[in-house]
């Protein structure tokens, strides 16, 4: 890998980890020239289906989109970085799990709000103004009191994998037997 200091064609690793729970390589490196360390991240490079917008017309999936807006809901909140990349992660998985070759845009939609509310309540309402289009002050309070009234965060994520084996299962075709 090219150094990104003095752009030396060659740099060599001097530290391998795992990361995003097994997801990614973080990797240290150092550059024989300049002496310069830097970290660089490898992933598996994965087709993602396509996201059917709610006009009807299939997009590629745009991960700098998801995490544009996610980084918007999240502007100004202490949530570190590493958390936001944990939640884009936690998306990125549900679509590769879903199988389909074409996700709805409203189901990676929640699919993020999910992941909000877990993060940050008032990022979580942030997203949600927009994604659900409040149109008064009304909506945002049944919102909010709908957040209040939901299991805590650590809660959900003992739960959750009862939750997503649930919903990753196709339902039972009810026919004639």
């Amino acid at each position: 890998m090219q150094c990104p200091f003095c752009k030396a064609s060659d740099t060599r690793v001097i530290d391998s980890r795992l990361y995003e729970e097994g997801t990614q390589v973080r990797r240290r490196r150092e550059c024989p020239q300049c002496g310069n360390r830097f970290t660089t991240f490898e992933r598996a490079q994965l087709s993602l289906p396509l996201v059917l917008k709610s006009s009807g017309k299939p997009e590629p999936f745009d991960e700098d989109k998801l995490r544009r807006g996610m980084a918007a809901a999240l502007y100004k909140r202490p949530v570190p970085q590493e958390a936001l990349d944990h939640a884009i992660e936690n998306v990125l998985r549900k679509l590769r799990a879903s199988g389909e070759r074409e996700v709805p845009s409203r189901r990676i939609g929640e699919w993020v709000m999910d992941e909000l509310r877990d993060l940050d309540h008032v990022a979580y309402v942030r997203f949600a103004s927009i994604y659900r289009s409040f149109q008064d002050v009304n909506a945002f309070r049944e919102e909010i009191e709908r957040l209040e009234r939901l299991p805590s965060a650590e809660l959900r994520r003992s739960q959750l994998p009862l939750i997503e084996a649930a919903e990753e299962k196709p339902a039972p075709a009810h026919g004639k037997r």
